[in-house]
């Protein structure tokens, strides 16, 4: 992917480049798999790289609509059900086209990490049994999480990668 934003500096420019640098090593974990090898579950566990990149896509997103619309926006379905679709491509899926809607999700992130006039913004969590009760989160605290998010699944792919066909991310 590459900007179409203005030149930025500071804060702003910094966070682009985190994000930008961590979605790059999560995708190129995919490079030249077959929609086959993305849903191979190499591992122990359940996870696969399509199923990854759909979960970090969709997480994304998710905080994106908090960031404009608070805990009301973020999806409410907290059901087992569907966590695991989250994770597995459903019919119609191929790993293109994840990586294509995790493309336009990172598009409008970047708009709002440009565009927002404070990244001090801030709303309530949403409830869940993972959240604190009460507390709340700044756009710059949910762009912070989405890079660690990214980061996180990064380096779980690059394990899955390994294990189906011995490429690595780095080294």
């Amino acid at each position: 992917m590459t900007s179409t934003f203005p030149t930025l500096i500071g804060e702003r420019a910094d966070l682009l480049e985190a994000l930008t640098s961590h979605r790059r090593f999560l995708r190129f974990t995919v490079q030249g798999l077959t929609d086959e090898q993305a849903t191979r579950r190499p591992t122990v566990s359940a996870l696969s790289l399509a199923g990854l990149i759909k979960h970090v896509a969709g997480t994304e997103a998710a905080w994106g609509r908090f960031i404009e619309g608070g805990p009301e926006a973020m999806s409410s379905e907290w059901t087992q059900e569907a966590w695991e679709r989250e994770w597995r491509l459903q019919p119609g899926q191929t790993l293109a086209s994840v990586l294509e809607d995790y493309e336009a999700v990172a598009r409008h992130t970047d708009e709002m990490v440009v565009s927002l006039p404070d990244l001090d913004l801030s709303h309530p969590l949403p409830e869940a049994p993972w959240f604190q009760p009460g507390a709340r989160r700044s756009a710059r605290r949910v762009f912070l999480h989405i890079i660690a998010e990214t980061s996180q699944h990064a380096g779980h792919a690059d394990i899955l990668r390994e294990s189906i066909d011995g490429q690595k991310t780095m080294g």
